[in-house]
């Protein structure tokens, strides 16, 4: 049975309540959140509730906005819930000032001496791609794309890049590579940005591994961005190169490897490029 105008706006506003909590580091819990909601739907089930707000962090994604983490996007949505998300994302200005704050905020590296749990699977490629996302215009005379704004965040990006850093000489010396751990570089600050990639680490054989570092604070499946440059240096060196995709930063760092031409793990929409998994 369809979902009704009621029936979704009481499920947006409850997400957003819980996405709001997350951006402001605030603590909630949601079991409580879905059979809270249940009262105000038309004979649903919590796993209907879960797929609904699944679909609200695809749409979120598409918009350039922060999804709550633990409701990991899924597509095929019904019409009316992307129109009231679009709705409700005009008019929240308490989402929008979490999200600006949530994208901007200094970062520093977290001090994590045993990475051994930190590589997880890179997210599954979608099947077909989409058109490039529009930002999203608000009431004021201003877009918002909060990747963006994340993306252009320095200090995330450095602490991000140091932390690759601090994995780098710990991997090579698990490896019983001592040497080679002491060599590797954090080249985007001894040579400068724009080389194509932000380390310069090894293989065990003593092969060079040349490392892009994207971060986010965000979930798995949150867009990145790359440049034409990156891009074609990881065409050109495609047996060293590796993107290293850090996420939910600041709160419990995970990573995933994307080694050789990016293309090959995401489809990219030439915004820039932005690289998306759904």
């Amino acid at each position: 049975m369809e979902w009704d105008r009621t029936e979704v706006e009481a499920t947006v506003a409850d997400y957003f309540h819980m996405l709001i909590l997350e951006l402001s580091g605030q603590s909630y819990n949601k079991t409580t959140h879905r059979r809270g909601l249940l009262a105000k739907l038309n004979n649903r089930k919590e796993s209907a509730i879960e797929f609904k707000h699944q679909n609200i962090s695809a749409i979120l994604i598409q918009l350039g906005c922060p999804y709550i983490i633990g409701y990991k996007p899924r597509g095929n949505y019904q019409q009316l819930l992307r129109e009231i998300v679009e709705d409700r994302i005009a008019q929240d200005q308490l989402l929008d000032n979490a999200a600006l704050a949530a994208s901007s905020a200094p970062a520093v590296t977290p001090l994590l001496t045993d990475f051994s749990k930190l590589l997880v699977d890179a997210p599954k490629l979608a099947t077909s791609a989409k058109e490039p996302t529009k930002n999203y215009r608000l009431p004021v005379p201003q877009k918002r794309d909060y990747f963006e704004r994340e993306a252009r965040n320095a200090a995330l990006g450095c602490a991000g890049e140091e932390f690759v850093l601090n994995f780098e000489h710990f991997r090579l010396h698990n490896l019983g590579n001592k040497a080679l751990a002491d060599k590797v570089e954090h080249v985007a600050k001894t040579k400068g940005d724009g080389l194509g990639y932000d380390i310069l680490s090894f293989e065990p054989s003593g092969r060079e591994r040349f490392i892009e570092v994207k971060t986010t604070t965000f979930g798995k499946e949150t867009p990145f961005f790359v440049s034409r440059g990156e891009v074609r240096f990881a065409q050109e060196h495609i047996e060293e190169f590796h993107l290293y995709r850090l996420y939910e930063f600041r709160t419990s760092p995970k990573m995933f490897d994307l080694p050789g031409s990016v293309e090959s793990h995401c489809l990219m929409n030439p915004i820039n490029y932005i690289c998306e998994f759904s």
